[in-house]
């Protein structure tokens, strides 16, 4: 297997770092990886074409409003007379629980390499009120650490990289933070095989960076007269978080975040759960980021791979239409309710991805242990 260290520009530090990804040959197929694009000096670039040439413009502040009392992904809304037992129903035949249907799951894997991407907020933690207290169960640690020992494993989420790391406190994952834009690979320390590693580490929206700081702080002022509001700063992206606002000053708070983004076309408005995004009007987001890791692992046109992504967001059904897409892989949605999506498969809460990691992992290791009998 080839060596190849990328090294690339850390946007707020302004230093070059050299950061190393292992490529296990107990982990990996023989797919040698391919290089990487990057510019001269070993950067990785993107194309102006990526940018977006105006904002979300979205509709009235009204309709931002109704949109947010339906948090995301948009739940199924009933054409018949149903009750709400039989929609239930008739949704979870067609999005099956991934537990009930785990057989199934791992014989379509064989003979392929599992690669996963987990979501944080609502699928490795609960939601809850205080996003900085958004704290995985020990439990759940344990169990994404021993996929990872099995798996590459990746966090995708709209969190600053370095926050969602200080929750996690995993040193063997990729973390994608900033809904993608922001991506780093495990550190060389973590490396089963350190002469067999890949530095990454793409930021593709570090131009941005400067802009983003404004507008963090803009709204900072402009929001803190609305009870509730919290401003986060996720490094390439912003979060309002809105689930402690009560429902009547949405709008007014709507409006603030829109007054202020007047001012940068080159930023856009979107909607999590419970929660306005504002990003860069770039073409990237939680599939690109899941293209991209695939691409960095050497599996980008392989047909030995099973990517699984596991989430609960409306930013995560960009990444299951890319699998949707790709006739690839499997989609994860962690939902208690219907919900309309692209994946293929549902659980309920945590608890139920925690209990799918568990058994990912026996599965596993019952078949090593079988192959090694032989």
């Amino acid at each position: 297997m080839t060596n190849q260290n990328v090294v690339v520009p850390d946007a707020r530090k302004g230093v070059d770092i050299t950061i190393a990804m292992a490529l296990s040959k107990s982990l990996f197929s023989p797919v040698v990886p391919k290089p990487l694009p990057a510019a001269p000096g070993g950067y990785f670039t993107i194309s102006r074409k990526m940018f977006a040439k105006k904002t979300e413009t979205g509709g009235k502040t009204n309709s931002w409003a109704d949109s947010m009392r339906d948090s995301s992904p948009t739940r199924v809304k009933s054409t018949t007379s149903l009750s709400e037992i039989e929609e239930k129903n008739t949704w979870i035949v067609n999005h099956p629980s991934a537990l009930n249907m785990f057989e199934q799951i791992v014989n379509g894997s064989k003979g392929k390499q599992i690669v996963m991407f987990l979501d944080y907020d609502g699928t490795l933690s609960p939601i809850v009120e205080d996003p900085d207290r958004a704290f995985m169960t020990n439990e759940m640690r344990e169990a994404v650490r021993d996929v990872a020992r099995y798996f590459p494993t990746a966090i995708v989420t709209g969190r600053c990289r370095d926050k969602v790391y200080s929750f996690v406190r995993l040193a063997g994952l990729y973390y994608a933070g900033s809904h993608g834009m922001d991506i780093k690979g495990p550190s060389k320390n973590c490396c089963r095989n350190k002469k067999d590693y890949q530095g990454v580490l793409f930021q593709p929206a570090s131009d941005f960076l400067p802009m983003i700081d404004e507008v963090y702080n803009a709204l900072l002022e402009r929001t803190k007269y609305i009870p509730g509001a919290r401003v986060e700063d996720n490094k390439f992206c912003i979060s309002v978080h809105f689930r402690c606002v009560e429902e009547k000053m949405w709008a007014a708070l709507v409006e603030q975040v829109r007054s202020v983004l007047n001012g940068y076309p080159e930023l856009r408005l979107t909607q999590g759960r419970k929660v306005l995004e504002i990003r860069p009007t770039i073409k990237w987001d939680k599939g690109k980021a899941l293209e991209f890791l695939l691409e960095s692992l050497g599996y980008a046109n392989s047909t030995d791979v099973l990517p699984v992504y596991i989430g609960d967001d409306r930013t995560d059904e960009d990444a299951f239409k890319v699998l949707r897409n790709r006739g690839q892989g499997l989609g994860i949605l962690v939902s208690k309710v219907p919900k309309e999506t692209n994946a293929s498969y549902s659980l309920q809460e945590p608890t139920e991805v925690k209990d799918f990691l568990r058994r990912l992992v026996e599965w596993k290791r019952s078949t090593l242990q079988g192959q090694s009998r032989v």
